[in-house]
């Protein structure tokens, strides 16, 4: 998230792609927390082994994952053309 922002100053991002960035942080940062709220309420319910509570953290931790590749991809749209055309004009 700090490297994002920074990278965001240092690159000078438009507004729009600045929502972009913080829906991306906030999605994930919110796919976290949900996890984290299923994983203690799997326990909570299930504190023995249950393969059933299992696949729930799994496919909860999944989309977390999801969430994180999704803000890669958004994080890829938004600086790689800045980061290119930063980087051309330090060649020339």
């Amino acid at each position: 998230t700090t490297l994002t922002i920074v990278l965001g100053f240092i690159l000078k991002i438009n507004f729009t792609d600045w929502c972009l960035i913080i829906f991306a942080i906030g999605f994930v940062l919110a796919a976290e927390a949900f996890n984290t709220a299923l994983e203690v309420l799997t326990d909570l319910v299930s504190p023995q082994y249950n393969e059933k509570a299992k696949i729930i953290k799994d496919v909860s931790a999944a989309g977390v994952l999801l969430s994180a590749l999704t803000s890669f991809a958004i994080g890829l749209i938004v600086f790689l053309p800045k980061a290119w055309n930063w980087m051309e004009t330090i060649v020339k």
